[in-house]
């Protein structure tokens, strides 16, 4: 049996990093029925188009996409139900906080299963990118491309 170190991303939203300038990263414990652990266990999530947003004092995932185990016959869950994040009382206050600004939003990261084994969500606190900022964004990843092409080849 292979064991591997670090975390397993069971779920990643790469869109948001070209999207959005992320300023901070939290993370958060996820309240998850069975049949979602074994959903995400199994690979099957998609967080592209999900948020976070404050709902009755706490911080919850909203439009996360848990699609059913198949396996879990009538025990299923609902595919897009709001699920309550787990935070420390001070970050959640500094994220609700934050979020109260203009502009700012949270934004899901990544999904993955810690070393114990536990889900945990990859929060970034974000704010949007114009068009002429993901501009330069691609120009300075080609750039880097290319130098490190360069310097492979010549050294």
């Amino acid at each position: 049996m292979a064991v591997t170190k670090g975390p397993r991303a069971a779920a990643e939203n790469r869109r948001a990093r070209h999207d959005y300038l992320i300023e901070d990263t939290v993370e958060a414990g996820l309240v998850l029925l069975g049949s979602e652990v074994k959903s995400l266990r199994a690979g099957h999530a998609t967080i592209a188009e999900s948020h976070a947003g404050p709902k009755d004092g706490a911080i919850w995932l909203l439009n996360c996409n848990i699609p059913p185990y198949e396996q879990a016959g009538r025990e299923n869950h609902e595919a897009k139900r709001p699920r309550k994040l787990l935070l420390r009382k001070k970050e959640m206050e500094r994220l609700l906080a934050a979020v109260k600004q203009k502009g700012v939003t949270l934004v899901p990261l990544k999904i993955y299963f810690n070393d114990r084994g536990i889900a945990k969500l990859l929060l970034g606190l974000a704010k949007g990118k114009k068009l002429h900022d993901k501009r330069q964004a691609d120009k300075d990843a080609d750039w880097k491309r290319q130098k490190a092409r360069l310097m492979r080849d010549k050294g």
